[in-house]
């Protein structure tokens, strides 16, 4: 059943919803002894990258990447090396898709949704992570919050989406594997899908918004997608 207002622009996540995470494990498994360690990491980035955007504070999302790295290697005993932030920098830039992403944005595309990505990866040279992985032709404009100098789920990050687009934010629905992205996409006015990727899920709290549609894999975003919104984007 169709909302109100449906969202003809289909906002993907980068960094874990198209490309794999998991490929930087070894690095993770040979500097800690486990490949979990990388969750560790991965959380404390997205924590201190919304610690500085609550204080005001901007640094490149890869410096930032490259600090929690060294951070937890600290707390952890474990002497982290510039290779290893070199090898960790290659490794984030050579991610590939999985497996589900390329069908499912060819599916979109073909019912006539406008697809754009929004990441906390400030740009970088050619070829970029997407072009890499083969994805970069999908998309009609790629998004950087660099531009922002805030991080996700900062409002202002969507909302500059819309602006450059020339669209309400109403227009957008972000999709993404991280909930506290969906979280803020909501409360910016977007709509939002959740694609629980491994070790990713909804926390049920009342009064926080939870995504319109929860999927387990891009099979099915792009079947509830086309269900609920497409009849309406072929009219637009």
């Amino acid at each position: 059943m169709a909302q109100a207002h449906s969202p003809s622009i289909i906002v993907f996540d980068v960094n874990e919803t198209l490309l794999d995470l998991t490929t930087l494990e070894p690095l993770f498994e040979r500097l800690f002894g486990k490949d979990s360690m990388m969750r560790e990491w991965f959380a404390q980035l997205i924590l201190y990258s919304e610690a500085l955007t609550l204080s005001g504070i901007y640094v490149p999302f890869g410096d930032l990447a490259a600090g929690a790295l060294r951070m937890v290697g600290e707390t952890s005993h474990v002497m982290v090396t510039d290779a290893d932030v070199d090898e960790l920098e290659t490794l984030i830039g050579a991610m590939p898709a999985h497996a589900d992403v390329a069908p499912a944005l060819e599916a979109l595309k073909e019912r006539g949704f406008r697809l754009v990505t929004l990441t906390n990866s400030a740009p970088g040279a050619a070829p970029t992570p997407l072009e890499r992985a083969g994805l970069a032709n999908y998309f009609e404009r790629t998004f950087s919050v660099h531009d922002v100098t805030r991080f996700k789920p900062a409002p202002e990050t969507y909302r500059y989406v819309a602006t450059e687009l020339d669209a309400e934010v109403s227009d957008l629905c972000m999709v993404a594997c991280h909930f506290w992205d969906t979280i803020g996409a909501q409360a910016a006015g977007c709509s939002a899908v959740l694609v629980k990727r491994p070790g990713n899920a909804v926390m049920p709290i009342s009064g926080v918004p939870t995504p319109m549609i929860v999927v387990d894999d891009m099979h099915g975003l792009t079947e509830e997608i086309i269900d609920r919104w497409s009849a309406d984007v072929r009219r637009q």
